[in-house]
């Protein structure tokens, strides 16, 4: 028995959209807090990047496009037995209602809802998640708030949310739990393209009380969500925004 409830000793975690961003960065302190990990995402030569930069050496990359059925298939079969898994492939495309079209509302909706939703049952019926495992989503704050130009992005985010919920309360029986992270505007090369949507991000970073938030603040988070010191936590959904939806 581990007598740090946050260390990570003996687990084995899987992420997406490890190559960058939120991913790469759960991936790196999940390995420092002594897991072993199984990364996934679809840039080759960056998921080896975060490949070389994990504490230890017992790790495993499976490059992966979640939207092509085969792909997946082949990153739950391959993944073995864990413990735990985050969700973190997802992209945005900032537009307004009235310029968005189909193939752009399919993009996101696929690769931010129906990827780890499709991918979480493959794993599930495998039985892949051993019992006291967690299953986390990476959601947002926008599914909460209103943010014009990213409709189609909040309601992906939202869905995750409500799925969560359904899905904590199907796999209670197996002692597995399942969560969502709901942050706000973070330090990824996502910060970016928001930058270009938005008039001022300097306005923007004044409603944040506490600032934007850092990779390392969401990982840390996903720590406490994979580990056994949220034992008692499930169907849960935990907003991280440094303060801006105070008031």
């Amino acid at each position: 028995m581990n007598s740090h409830p946050f260390r990570l000793d003996g687990h084995t975690v899987l992420v997406t959209g490890a190559s960058s961003g939120l991913g790469r960065q759960i991936a790196i302190s999940c390995a420092a807090m002594g897991a072993r990990l199984v990364i996934s995402g679809r840039d080759e030569v960056r998921l080896a990047e975060t490949l070389s930069a994990l504490d230890g050496s017992d790790h495993r990359a499976i490059v992966a496009e979640l939207t092509v059925p085969g792909q997946l298939k082949n990153l739950a079969d391959n993944a073995g037995k864990v413990n735990g898994v985050v969700h973190c492939a997802g992209i945005s495309r900032l537009a307004p209602i009235r310029m968005t079209n189909a193939a752009q509302m399919a993009e996101v909706w696929k690769i931010n809802y129906e990827s780890p939703i499709l991918l979480t049952q493959r794993l599930l019926a495998k039985n892949s998640v051993e019992p006291d495992g967690s299953i986390l989503f990476i959601s947002s704050i926008a599914a909460f708030i209103g943010v014009a130009g990213v409709g189609v992005y909040s309601g992906s985010k939202a869905a995750l949310i409500a799925t969560m919920r359904c899905l904590a309360l199907e796999v209670v029986k197996r002692r597995i739990r399942v969560n969502c992270l709901a942050p706000a505007l973070v330090n990824t090369p996502l910060l970016q393209a928001t930058e270009n949507m938005l008039m001022s991000i300097e306005t923007t970073r004044a409603a944040y009380p506490l600032g934007f938030g850092k990779p390392e603040d969401v990982a840390n988070a996903a720590i406490f969500f994979l580990s056994g010191a949220s034992r008692w936590i499930t169907g849960t959904t935990l907003v991280m925004d440094g303060g801006l939806t105070i008031g």
